[in-house]
């Protein structure tokens, strides 16, 4: 791992919890799934907390309604991807620059223009299903004028596998995930780290 990848993954995890209590109180509240939907908004273009938290969250308080979260969680998501592209079609050197430079995604941007221009389809897809930071793909994806309909269509495949998968596993297994991130988030936030690297690591050499 070289220091262009260290420098994505330096995320204080005192200032990720916060975060992350921030985004789990909503699914004690009548708006989760109002909440679930922006969060999934936001995060494709500048939030730093993903919405598999809320999403496992919503899952473990009604296990019946998976289906639906998983849903909205994708609606949400794929939506918020076109907020991304505009910001790198049209406002990247105000907007875009201010989101690269705080999460440190400069390696990263760097190396999505260059797997652009190999395979568009596959790039989006593995960061919309990995813990690659899915707003440098999609800032990136305007910032390069990559089509659309595959940005959409990449996206609606990788984020729909993605929050299905999380939801389902959740529908088996319920409460004892939630119970274990709560008691181990330090580890859980350093594993994150860890496969946010992996990920990252999967996008520079996969398809060579």
């Amino acid at each position: 791992m070289n220091g262009n990848t260290l420098s994505i993954i330096k995320v204080p995890l005192g200032w990720l919890r916060k975060m992350y209590d921030w985004t789990i109180h909503w699914s004690k509240t009548k708006n989760a799934p109002y909440a679930l939907f922006g969060i999934a908004f936001i995060e494709s273009s500048f939030f730093p907390i993903p919405p598999d938290v809320l999403l496992i969250a919503m899952v473990v308080a009604e296990r019946k309604k998976w289906l639906i979260n998983a849903v909205i969680c994708t609606f949400g998501s794929v939506l918020g991807a076109l907020l991304g592209y505009l910001i790198g079609r049209g406002l990247f050197e105000t907007a875009g620059k201010l989101i690269v430079d705080t999460y440190h995604l400069e390696a990263v941007v760097a190396v999505i223009g260059r797997k652009y221009q190999e395979n568009a389809f596959l790039t989006i897809f593995t960061a919309a299903f990995t813990p690659i930071p899915y707003k440098a793909i999609t800032i990136t994806a305007g910032l390069f004028k990559i089509s659309l309909p595959i940005l959409i269509i990449a996206s609606i495949i990788g984020r729909a596998g993605r929050f299905f998968l999380v939801a389902g596993a959740l529908r088996i297994f319920g409460e004892k995930v939630q119970n274990s991130i709560e008691k181990y988030f330090d580890i859980f936030s350093i594993v994150f780290i860890i496969l946010l690297a992996g990920g990252f690591l999967l996008l520079k050499y996969a398809f060579k």
